[in-house]
């Protein structure tokens, strides 16, 4: 809680002019609200009745200066003019607080927004593994937007209530202390029902906002699927899902409600039987001829004045409540702790040997993926990576683009460990491309160009033509500027891998890995790309991670993994002479192609 209010505060002074002006103008919005009442009360007693005024003595004199009670009685129009003037002046400074209060309100939440953004930009890899996107966009924006809200309106509301409540106890006290004393007997349960509400509250707000960021994820996790759930027929058990997702939300939200209604009642009650109890110990007393008309009028009006401002307390912790809620899960993100600017960190040359040299690597401290693994990547040659699922390939590639660490071991890159070379510069030089690769609504050209936001129109397309692309792009009605769907959609697979691959190549890179990113083409356009790598890529040093062992058969070396240990390695000659893994795959695939060439044949006999 103190942290929360702490974070909030900061937040605050932030934008701390905009605040004091606002708090100036609330003093005067309520100190012009409270004179109203003031002023018909002296029109009633002093200048249409004989009772003595209640001004203070400085403004006494200054109306005795200029007549006294005959005056005002003369010039009867300065009362509503008064009253003209103060609504008036009321007006002016209630805009300037509203104005002043929405514009702090959007610089805080454009801030957080934006420092949201930039920290999840620079996270780790690992911390978006476990994270949930529809939960992430929601503390970016629906958190965002309820912190906004309680520091545009209640934050100010707060300190408006504080010196309503203060204002109406002085004046109430100094006119009548004992029919004051009846007008504050319940505020006590007022603040008490407050502070519990409160308590009670934040914990409801708690559980709904995390559910609520659940039923977003579950939300996010369908729309961004969508081909799988349409391809496997899986449309009735996510709409199962999500209803699941909605009805603890619902739950929760409505358990959340019945809290404030049940608040909200007892306010309300309390509220009016404080009224009634104020206007009916004001009358008494009027017709006992004890209180005159201008200080019944007085109570009446402040009553409301003092009550409904403690009753709106609550609305206010509500609101702090939940802002406190989602400001703390706005800060879980801002403080995880990022990837760290790495000054003084080496920047050498990539294009030389890469050494795994004992390495072991597990993920969360679990059982090791790769387990004491020792092997060498020699510079600018093609290196093919063979394995069973979850054999640490992909591990392996998450390594050497230091998106983890590994547990124990050292990687090398001309002998220098890459833990000590600069992030950036190692993943500047280092090509990734993936089986599924992530592509922007956007046009073609554009995707392409993201890698390189300088490059030429004829780089585009001379990497799109290495890469196989530019055939079926200018096939299209707009050719490179055509629009593509989110992630890509209105694409086939392999023609997203080969915009990926492109888009990669346009980089510089040092290193090129294709964690199966082929997998989704043709073998004889995957042949073909190959070829055009071989090319134009000479010198670059390349990893293939792949399955077909048409892919792998032309590296220069061929590695096989199992259980995430080297059990293998050498040319594609050496190992389908030597029995193990490779062999077997060999085996398997050979005799597959066999009979698919067979069915071919067979089926081009009987057309003829």
């Amino acid at each position: 809680m103190k942290k929360g209010l702490q974070a909030l505060l900061a937040l605050v002074r932030e934008n701390w002019a905009l605040y004091i002006s606002a708090t100036l103008a609330t003093f005067i919005t309520v100190a012009v609200g409270f004179a109203i009442p003031l002023v018909l009360s002296e029109t009633v007693d002093v200048v249409l009745g004989e009772a003595p005024s209640a001004m203070p003595e400085w403004l006494k004199d200054l109306v005795a200066a200029r007549g006294g009670r005959a005056f005002i009685r003369e010039n009867y129009w300065l009362v509503p003019l008064a009253v003209v003037l103060f609504n008036l002046i009321s007006g002016v400074f209630s805009y300037i607080k509203e104005r002043n209060t929405a514009l702090a309100g959007e610089n805080i939440a454009k801030n957080l927004r934006e420092k949201i953004y930039r920290k999840l930009s620079y996270l780790s890899f690992g911390y978006h593994a476990k994270a949930e996107t529809g939960d992430l966009i929601q503390r970016s924006t629906s958190d965002v937007d309820t912190v906004r809200r309680f520091l545009s309106t209640q934050l100010v509301e707060a300190f408006r209530s504080i010196v309503m409540t203060v204002i109406a106890f002085w004046v109430l006290f100094d006119r009548d202390a004992q029919t004051a004393l009846y007008s504050v007997m319940l505020i006590p349960a007022m603040f008490t029902a407050s502070y519990v509400f409160f308590k009670r509250i934040t914990k409801n707000f708690q559980l709904s906002d995390a559910s609520e960021g659940k039923m977003s994820a579950v939300l996010q996790e369908n729309l961004t699927g969508v081909r799988v759930v349409r391809a496997f027929g899986m449309q009735q058990k996510e709409v199962e899902k999500f209803d699941a997702a909605s009805r603890d939300f619902q739950a929760k939200t409505y358990r959340l409600l019945k809290n404030l209604a049940v608040y909200w009642g007892s306010a309300d009650f309390l509220t009016m039987l404080q009224i009634m109890i104020t206007l009916l110990v004001c009358v008494w007393k009027a017709i006992a001829g004890e209180m005159t008309v201008g200080t019944l009028i007085v109570f009446t009006s402040y009553i409301s004045m003092l009550v409904y401002p403690i009753r709106q307390l609550g609305r206010i912790l509500s609101d702090a409540g939940k802002s406190l809620v989602a400001l703390g899960r706005i800060n879980d993100i801002l403080h995880e702790p990022a990837e760290e600017e790495e000054e003084g960190a080496l920047k050498p040359p990539l294009d030389r040997d890469i050494v795994f040299d004992h390495v072991t690597f597990g993920y969360d401290q679990g059982q090791p993926v790769l387990d004491d693994l020792c092997m060498t990547i020699p510079a600018g040659r093609t290196v093919a990576l063979l394995g069973n699922t979850g054999s640490g390939k992909s591990s392996l590639v998450h390594l050497l683009q230091r998106l983890y660490a590994p547990t124990s071991g050292t990687i090398t890159i001309g002998g220098v460990d890459i833990q000590k070379i600069d992030r950036k510069h190692l993943r500047a030089h280092v090509g990734l491309m993936l089986q599924e690769p992530f592509l922007y609504g956007r046009s073609i050209y554009e995707n392409l160009s993201i890698a390189m936001p300088g490059a030429s129109e004829n780089q585009v397309k001379n990497m799109s033509r290495i890469a196989m692309a530019d055939g079926f792009i200018t096939e299209f009605e707009k050719g490179y500027d055509t629009l593509i769907g989110e992630r890509g959609i209105t694409l086939s697979g392999g023609q997203r891998q080969r915009i990926a691959i492109a888009r990669t190549l346009l980089k510089d890179n040092d290193i090129l890995i294709f964690d199966d990113s082929l997998s989704a083409v043709d073998m004889q356009t995957d042949q073909l790309i190959r070829r055009q790598l071989r090319q134009h890529k000479k010198d670059v040093t390349t990893i293939i991670i792949s399955h077909r062992v048409s892919t792998l058969c032309e590296a220069d070396l061929i590695v096989v993994l199992e259980n995430g240990k080297l059990s293998d390695e050498g040319t594609h000659e050496e190992l389908i002479q030597r029995p193990g893994l490779y062999q077997q795959i060999f085996a398997i695939q050979s005799a597959l192609e066999d009979d698919i060439q067979k069915s071919r044949e067979a089926v081009a006999k009987e057309g003829c």
